[in-house]
């Protein structure tokens, strides 16, 4: 099983001898899972058709669906509105007296008149009725299928990033323990010669204090602990993006735990080496994270 996103879209049309129709399914990112549906009047039983379908399919996304109708009239479909026509015949004395010297209509320029002549729409049968809204729903569920897929080739693709990214974040994390490595004999030098200025005229501290104080100032300089846990964290991402499936929250909230260690790591840094890798660090794990705001 792969990763899939949440963005995605697809049209399927369809018709019968009657009618054409077309279904627009659309989704893109979104904390849950929020169905909306935009369906012609008189085909609102279909909404709860199409939520549970939805549901079914997809386990997140902002997911909207639309349905269009057209129906196709044949030649003979129409009919004239009587009591539009006599209206407009009966106005027509009141017009001459408007305009005495108009060209009086003709049947032709009535029948021009819009609404005059209508499509004559006949009602579907309660066979006919069912028969279309069974089309409609096997189209419904091809444009799922076709979203579905575009969601997955999506997702294929966002796998090859997060995978290039989380390389980077590995390659970083090694950089930093050869910094690492050196950064207590650093903050032991550093402290010595603070300590030399501030203690110059003054009795010197004893040899036991002066290494309880180094050693503080070491300890609070260890970077490895946070290096281990960023190891273990991109072995767990690794996992989750190969396992695949519907990983993007646990890939959220393991981003937090990558920025609580680059932050930290970027705290203790007493190294201006280390501490642009950890600036690196953070600026690629961000990338990560607003990929990972995609993926179901």
């Amino acid at each position: 099983m792969s990763i899939v996103s949440m963005t995605g879209f697809s049209r399927i049309q369809g018709h019968d001898g009657h009618v054409s129709w077309t279904w627009e399914a659309r989704s893109v990112n979104s904390k849950g899972r929020e169905v909306r549906c935009r369906l012609p009047t008189g085909f609102d039983t279909l909404e709860a058709m199409a939520r549970e379908r939805a549901n079914g399919r997809f386990q997140r996304g902002n997911i909207n669906i639309g349905l269009t109708l057209h129906r196709i009239q044949s030649a003979s479909g129409y009919r004239i509105n009587t009591d539009l026509l006599d209206r407009l015949v009966g106005l027509l004395p009141h017009l001459r007296t408007k305009v005495p010297n108009a060209t009086p209509p003709t049947l032709d320029g009535l029948l021009a008149v819009r609404g005059i002549v209508e499509p004559i729409e006949e009602e579907d049968s309660e066979e006919a009725r069912a028969a279309l809204e069974k089309a409609l729903l096997v189209d419904l569920d091809r444009a799922f299928e076709a979203l579905a897929a575009m969601r997955a080739a999506e997702g294929a693709n966002l796998k090859a990033v997060l995978d290039g990214l989380l390389d980077r974040i590995e390659d970083l994390r090694k950089a930093s323990e050869g910094c690492a490595a050196a950064q207590p004999m650093a903050v032991r030098d550093r402290f010595l010669a603070r300590l030399k200025d501030l203690m110059a005229g003054s009795p010197p501290l004893s040899e036991e204090r002066l290494a309880q104080e180094i050693a503080l100032l070491a300890g609070k300089a260890d970077v490895r602990e946070e290096l281990d846990r960023l190891a273990a964290h991109v072995d767990q991402a690794r996992g989750l993006l190969a396992g695949g499936g519907a990983v993007g929250r646990k890939l959220d909230f393991l981003c937090q735990e990558f920025n609580r260690e680059a932050n930290t790591l970027c705290s203790k840094s007493g190294d201006v080496e280390l501490t642009r890798i950890g600036l690196d660090l953070k600026a690629t794990i961000e990338q990560f994270r607003e990929q990972v705001q995609n993926i179901e």
